[in-house]
């Protein structure tokens, strides 16, 4: 029963790290992995992980002079902006960095390019939200501050982009869809946004 959910390149001097909807963030060295000739091992041999747990994002670190930040957020619309480096855990137990409200669970950790300047979320709701990424604060952990307001609902997902270059999306099966004309759903943090383009997946995920 088991698919595959992250596909990405690395080498065994790397360390990888990866957060689960409870909020942890964990690392593995990549020299500790299995190596390919075997079937591989589950994460929880290798990690304290609980059984109702699951990981929702996994990159590989950057080296310390490159080291920047990463971008956090709930599904009850918090999030705030890490510095990589402070999230490195090389223990099983990983750090708990998202402090979660009831029933909510982490939806978002992507690390922040240098050319990234704005942040899009669309909610369980299908209200798209953008606003420039310099409106999140740094924090080392927490709940956050406010992303996007919901009357029902809470934020499905999160994309960090190039508001010059645009935003892009599934488009279909196979096809992404880019769009640059952006201004109807531009606004500040904590805004309710409005209704995503038409085409937009029903899912209310970007991928």
């Amino acid at each position: 029963g088991d698919a595959e959910a992250f596909t990405l390149p690395g080498q065994t001097t790397n360390r990888f790290m990866l957060m689960t909807k409870h909020g942890r963030v964990y690392t593995l060295r990549g020299d500790a992995l299995p190596s390919g000739r075997g079937f591989g091992e589950p994460l929880s041999l290798m990690l304290d992980l609980s059984s109702d747990d699951e990981v929702i994002a996994l990159w590989v670190a950057r080296q310390a002079e490159q080291a920047g930040q990463v971008m956090l957020a709930s599904s009850s619309g918090h999030g705030f902006r890490a510095n990589e480096a402070s999230l490195l855990a090389e223990t099983r137990k990983g750090k708990q960095i998202l402090t979660l409200l009831p029933g909510a669970q982490a939806v978002c950790a992507q690390p922040i390019d240098a050319e990234h300047d704005s942040l899009a979320l669309v909610g369980d709701n299908h209200k798209l939200l953008i606003f420039a990424l310099d409106e999140v604060p740094e924090l080392n952990r927490g709940k956050g501050v406010r992303l996007q307001s919901y009357r029902d609902g809470g934020l499905s997902d999160a994309q960090l982009f190039t508001y010059e270059a645009g935003l892009s999306w599934r488009w279909g099966q196979n096809k992404v869809r880019t769009e640059k004309d952006l201004a109807a759903w531009r606004g500040k943090r904590a805004g309710a946004g409005r209704l995503a383009p038409t085409g937009f997946p029903k899912t209310h995920r970007f991928w």
